[in-house]
């Protein structure tokens, strides 16, 4: 019987496992991989203390700074996922898709998500050269270029407001006639003097050579096909949170993700924590999902020491 089980190998989860072991609370960390989503990305610039990083090294850097820490305190599952969660009185019972069973006292839910891809051809193509999922990550490369943003909810015009902090140009694209943000959010980044707006439109090609060079779209009221030639294509259509293993027994958001108290990162079940991207959290970043991370730690400490 363990105190407790983290679920994910990210930021969120590698943040817990390192609390975990210099708390010595008998702890068993599962992931399928190491890094979370940022893996991908050429460059992070925002990752405190380390002015840039390779999302391959970040994830390197996570795995080892938890087995440099696990001793005999940490075990560390990898290559498995959690399919389910059972309560049994006072404990609970964690099934893996390798048939064994992980119990234990608590559960961090640090399993993040996975961003929803665009579909459209050369998206997969030129992911990463030039198409990229992650603003804060990526958005300074692309300084004093024109680029494009796909998606017209809060996340879109909040990734459009960072870029045009160092961007020639952003230009959001919105499927709808409407955009799906805050109507205060749209006026004030719409307001700025290189940013513009395209609703109806509909993404239809990333297009380019080597790098992207341009975006496809059709306007959905004429049936006219432009292309905008950009070098950055920033992709925030939302974001599919990994919890279907733990929705039966917590409370969800519409859009599964874990509603989770922020002073603490509990759950609405005793004895069940989250953080980072699968929560309900209003931004997301890896510096956040750490943060999130270490106090859900220092609560369930209290929890299982002290009360």
């Amino acid at each position: 019987m363990y105190d407790l089980v983290i679920i994910g190998g990210g930021p969120a989860g590698c943040a817990a496992g390192v609390y975990a072991a210099r708390k010595l609370l008998r702890t068993t960390l599962i992931t399928e991989t190491f890094g979370g989503q940022s893996e991908v990305s050429a460059d992070i610039e925002n990752w405190i203390g380390t002015p840039h990083i390779s999302g391959t090294q970040l994830a390197k850097d996570l795995e080892t700074h938890v087995r440099t820490y696990a001793g005999s305190v940490v075990d560390i599952k990898t290559g498995v996922r959690a399919v389910s969660v059972i309560a049994h009185g006072g404990h609970y019972a964690v099934h893996l898709d390798d048939q064994s069973i992980v119990e234990a006292k608590t559960i961090l839910v640090a399993s993040g998500g996975s961003r929803r891809k665009l579909t459209v051809p050369g998206a997969e193509l030129f992911d990463q050269k030039g198409l990229t999922y992650c603003a804060s990550c990526d958005g300074p490369l692309f300084s004093g270029q024109d680029v494009a943003v796909v998606g017209g909810g809060n996340a879109g015009f909040e990734t459009a407001a960072q870029l045009l902090a160092y961007t020639k140009s952003v230009t959001l694209l919105q499927t709808g006639d409407m955009y799906a943000a805050d109507p205060v959010t749209v006026e004030k980044v719409l307001a700025h003097p290189n940013m513009r707006g395209i609703t109806n439109a509909e993404t239809l090609e990333i297009t380019g050579t080597k790098f992207v060079t341009g975006l496809r779209y059709k306007d959905k009221k004429n049936g006219m096909e432009h292309t905008l030639p950009v070098t950055g294509v920033f992709v925030e259509i939302g974001l599919v949170p990994s919890t279907d293993y733990i929705a039966p027994l917590i409370d969800v958001d519409q859009y599964k993700r874990v509603i989770v108290d922020q002073r603490t990162m509990r759950t609405s079940m005793a004895g069940i924590w989250a953080a980072g991207d699968c929560t309900n959290g209003l931004y997301h970043q890896n510096n956040i999902a750490a943060g999130d991370a270490v106090k859900a730690l220092e609560d369930i400490y209290v929890y299982l020491k002290a009360s």
